[in-house]
């Protein structure tokens, strides 16, 4: 049997610990018991509020640095090789995956912005907390859904991104998108079953406690999509319902350039798929526990890097032995006050959300770390965006030589 971590050693999932500190429907701050959320304006985005207090409308996401705009589409897909006996007989593994990328900038600003997460997917999350927010405060993303992709002669890299346990392929948007402003193709997946995913019927999935999701199944789910993304390159629409993608996304994606990235279970994933499948040519483990039965024991000759927190190579023999096992370009990296959910999206959401609630600086640092927000973002902008330039792109990137000034607070690990 295979085995995977489902919580972090806090003893909060992921998702719980979001969840927490976006409570704002149930818990209203000193100051602002006056306050009611105004009726939404003319863009769909709420109006300001009323009352004594002024709020913000929505939680806000920072914009990626790029020079690109940024664009995005949702897939609805379907791996007709892998039966799901939990939907039911004579069905397949059905997954949800989103292609970001640079979008055409005299376009761009014609489509609409997408949100952080699809409204039924953000209402089941609250639920599952046990929280009730109104999902207009959750956050606009950079990507607008549906322009068309920025074409400059050359096919763009591609980065596939796997979420960890029991989250959703949402949670680390701001890599992504920050990626995808720098001329990359992400396409990102909700692992049905340990995830919160909307389908374009509007059915909702939620992650099962009696359903088991180990890392080898989510590594069949990337492995999957490097299928789906074969299709794109070679001009074919791998969606299961063939609606229309945005123009000059087909035959737009680089199949023979393609990296991996993946936060907690979804980085043990990145290291499996990698093993298993030559086409990812550089794989990103975001504090991946390396658990698993058996566990990520082959010899990459490929370039990865590991940027950990609580499952640091000296708190974890697992990552030490996989380590071991890395004879190619290698660097592990960590940030100086990070925990397990310092990396994501969580690291600017849960302190916004967090004084909105009244929270301590004390109790946002139990949920994020003593790290910066405002730093731990930069971060998480900078290491993975040189890491894939460097080894996608071969444009050399020197902040992956050792410290830097410009980011005195990450560490590297010999």
């Amino acid at each position: 049997m295979d085995t995977t971590p489902f919580a972090s050693r806090t003893g909060l999932t992921r998702r719980r610990m979001l969840g927490a500190a976006l409570a704002v429907g149930t818990a209203v701050p000193l100051g602002l018991s006056d306050t009611a959320w105004g009726a939404p304006g003319p863009s769909g985005s709420p109006a300001a509020p009323t009352g004594s207090a002024p709020v913000p409308s929505r939680l806000i996401l920072p914009a990626p640095t790029g020079p690109c705009p940024v664009g995005m589409v949702p897939l609805h897909l379907r791996d007709d090789s892998r039966p799901d006996p939990v939907a039911g007989a004579g069905r397949y593994r059905e997954l949800m995956a989103t292609v970001w990328y640079p979008a055409r900038s005299a376009d761009a600003t014609a489509y609409p912005l997408a949100p952080w997460m699809a409204d039924g997917a953000l209402r089941a999350f609250l639920a599952d907390v046990g929280f009730a927010l109104d999902p207009a405060l959750g956050p606009l993303t950079s990507g607008h859904q549906g322009a068309p992709v920025h074409r400059s002669g050359h096919r763009l890299p591609v980065v596939v991104f796997s979420h960890g346990s029991g989250s959703h392929r949402a949670d680390h948007t701001v890599i992504c998108q920050e990626l995808a402003s720098h001329g990359y193709a992400v396409v990102t997946v909700d692992h049905t079953h340990d995830a919160f995913t909307e389908f374009p019927d509007g059915t909702v999935s939620t992650p099962a406690d009696n359903v088991a999701m180990y890392p080898r199944d989510y590594a069949a789910d990337l492995r999957f999509l490097l299928d789906c993304v074969d299709d794109l390159a070679a001009g074919r629409n791998p969606d299961v319902d063939r609606r229309a993608l945005p123009a000059g996304l087909l035959g737009g994606l680089d199949p023979d350039t393609v990296g991996a990235f993946g936060w907690s279970k979804g980085g043990t994933a990145t290291a499996l798929a990698m093993a298993a499948d030559q086409r990812i040519r550089a794989g990103l483990a975001i504090d991946g526990p390396m658990i698993a039965n058996p566990a990520p024991s082959t010899d990459l000759d490929r370039p990865f890097m590991m940027m950990t927190a609580v499952w640091a190579r000296a708190a974890n023999p697992a990552a030490e032995t996989f380590w071991t096992h890395l004879r190619g370009w290698r660097l592990d990296v960590q940030a100086t006050g990070a925990i397990h959910s310092s990396y994501g999206d969580n690291m600017t959401l849960i302190p916004q959300a967090g004084r909105l609630l009244g929270m301590t600086e004390q109790q946002i640092q139990s949920q994020v770390g003593t790290l910066d927000p405002d730093r731990g973002i930069r971060i998480q902008q900078a290491y993975p965006l040189a890491f894939f330039d460097l080894h996608l792109r071969h444009r050399g990137r020197h902040l992956l030589d050792g410290p830097s000034r410009a980011f005195p607070e990450v560490v590297f690990h010999p």
